[in-house]
């Protein structure tokens, strides 16, 4: 079943469809809904909506869906990997983290571009094409302060408050299981003030557990994929405040960030990235205030590793 992409309300949709489906069908259900892959499926674009520059032009933003549960592909810019107008390359990654990742960039548009024209990145992946196709429909339009990342919130504070800034010294020439050095200058409001973590709601302190049928079966056994991000309130979950987040955006493989989540002390962070791939890499870095965003990308070229002694 495909992800409606077109809208949220799609998604909605979607979900209609399998709750009434589950309930015609109870045992079949069941029984495709204890398929996960590890790899094999396919890539799903996903148009999360639009919002006004400060220009006045249009920025139309995007995810992905990547249905796999280990598979982590490199998808290069071209007939597998293309937005158009304007493309094939438009910023989109190359590289494609497992399962859900929201609102990841964004392609901006004239501000004459109308309200029923179209943009779409298509992606072709393990033999399946997906397409994200995005257009300015008004119940689309994501407000910048309290929209798809706010939840709604648009309090003073929220209001007032301006995106972070980051930049990233050019890292020096690595080497596969090299540890190279990322440091980061941020600069910010402060605000939003940071807040201590909520209490779990009462009845809350345990995550449900789902019950499927008697045998969730995948297609190969589960290898880790990358780090996962903890659940809130977990030990070791993102921190509270302002947040550095490292990421592959572009490269043949991922990479090991220690810390992938950095908190910045005196405007400064810094995290070591090891690769075990070479090839050319672009790397993201995402600082977070708890409220808004910003981000800037580093490109670094990664050698084999050194040949062992002994050996010519």
């Amino acid at each position: 079943m495909k992800i409606g992409f077109r809208a949220a309300c799609g998604i909605g949709v979607s979900m209609l469809v399998m709750l009434t489906a589950a309930g015609a069908h109870p045992q079949a259900q069941e029984f495709v809904n204890n398929f996960k892959y590890n790899r094999g499926q396919s890539i799903q674009p996903i148009f999360e909506g639009w919002s006004w520059a400060p220009d006045r032009s249009v920025n139309m933003h995007f995810g992905y869906l990547n249905r796999n549960y280990a598979e982590q592909p490199e998808v290069v810019v071209g007939p597998s990997n293309r937005i158009e107008p304007g493309g094939p390359d438009r910023g989109q990654p190359t590289f494609f983290y497992a399962r859900t990742n929201r609102n990841l960039f964004t392609v901006n548009v004239p501000a004459t571009w109308g309200p029923r024209e179209e943009l779409v990145w298509t992606v072709t992946f393990n033999g399946r094409t997906e397409r994200a196709v995005g257009w300015r429909q008004a119940e689309w339009e994501i407000d910048p302060v309290g929209g798809a990342s706010g939840g709604g919130n648009t309090s003073a504070e929220r209001v007032a408050n301006k995106a972070p800034t980051i930049t990233v010294a050019l890292p020096a020439p690595a080497q596969v299981s090299t540890a190279v050095a990322l440091v980061g200058a941020i600069i910010d409001d402060g605000l939003p003030e940071p807040r201590p973590r909520p209490k779990p709601a009462v009845g809350q302190e345990t995550p449900p557990t789902l019950q499927g049928g008697t045998t969730a079966p995948v297609n190969v056994p589960l290898i880790a994929s990358r780090e996962a991000a903890p659940a809130p309130g977990a030990a070791g979950a993102r921190p509270l405040g302002m947040v550095v987040t490292w990421a592959v955006w572009r490269g043949p493989a991922d990479v090991r960030f220690e810390p992938r989540y950095a908190v910045p002390a005196a405007g400064r962070t810094e995290t070591t990235a090891r690769f075990t791939v070479p090839g050319d890499y672009i790397l993201r870095a995402t600082a977070d205030d708890g409220a808004a965003t910003g981000d800037t990308r580093v490109a670094i070229k990664v050698a084999g590793g050194a040949p062992k002694a002994g050996l010519r």
